[in-house]
């Protein structure tokens, strides 16, 4: 299908910064299961100081101001056909070997928590076991929006027993590390049922299977990604895949607005 979104993050100031300097992945590329038809990336307030792929292979706009701003606005537009591969993104590319998607990260150290889930969990081929881990997340941590924030850890979250879909991607990548599956964090767009405005943009786990490659799994939704899916970024982990991080010199405070819609512009033809 084709998907149109539009996706704005507008920062205001309390008083007005003298310099901020911010990491944009806002842009998605196209591959497997979706090819970007047009996209827009506009950024008012600052100023684009470069552009380019990390090591990820994320596409990366650097952004920024001097001199007194009182407000920052992001702009990502466009529109991305998608496909339904049964979440199979495949053969792994990028200047990151493979045995660095077994590394934890602070936010997802399995703990004793992890492996307590991990030990329930079971399959007769590792694509199964996979199923079985994130039904297993999504029938133990429910979504429950502010719960957590985007420090909250795999622990806490497995802890409280809530979280938002951070929350539930970290979990699995913590738990198929801890299972000797490279994993890794993806952050993207999702259509959903019965609404087109969202309060922020999705993220989910991939893990890497032999003879298949990576694989995708969202256990907020218990479901593989398909055609309702648009992947933006990747990384260890949130903080590798943040859709905006940076740095700011000269107030203490600001106001965070995030509006997302996504819709659909109808089903493709399929191909042969």
């Amino acid at each position: 299908m084709r998907l149109k979104i539009n996706h704005v993050t507008e920062y205001r100031y309390d008083e007005p910064s003298q310099f901020s300097l911010q990491r944009l992945r806002l842009t998605p590329l196209s591959g497997a299961g979706q090819t970007v038809i047009d996209w827009s990336l506009k950024v008012e307030g600052a100023r684009t100081e470069v552009e380019y792929d990390d090591q990820f292979g994320n596409r990366i706009s650097l952004v920024s101001h001097d001199g007194d701003q009182d407000s920052t606005r992001i702009v990502a537009t466009g529109e991305v056909e998608t496909h339904d591969l049964n979440g199979i993104t495949g053969v792994h590319t990028g200047f990151c070997p493979l045995w660095l998607f077994l590394r934890d990260t602070p936010l997802t150290k399995a703990g004793k928590l992890t492996k307590e889930l991990i030990r329930g969990v079971s399959g007769e081929s590792d694509v199964g076991r996979m199923h079985s881990l994130m039904g297993a997340i999504h029938q133990t941590v429910e979504y429950l929006p502010g719960s957590s924030d985007t420090e909250t850890t795999s622990e806490q979250a497995l802890e409280r027993k809530s979280g938002v879909c951070q929350d539930h991607a970290h979990i699995f990548i913590s738990a198929a590390r801890a299972m000797r599956f490279p994993a890794r964090y993806v952050s993207g767009y999702l259509l959903m049922e019965g609404t087109v405005d969202q309060a922020a943009t999705h993220a989910w786990g991939e893990v890497h299977i032999a003879g298949l490659g990576w694989v995708g799994f969202d256990p907020a939704n218990d479901v593989c990604p398909d055609d309702r899916y648009v992947r933006i970024a990747t990384g260890l982990c949130y903080r590798d895949a943040a859709p905006v991080s940076g740095m700011r010199i000269g107030t203490p405070g600001e106001n965070l607005t995030v509006t997302v819609s996504v819709e659909s512009q109808g089903q493709t033809q399929s191909q042969s």
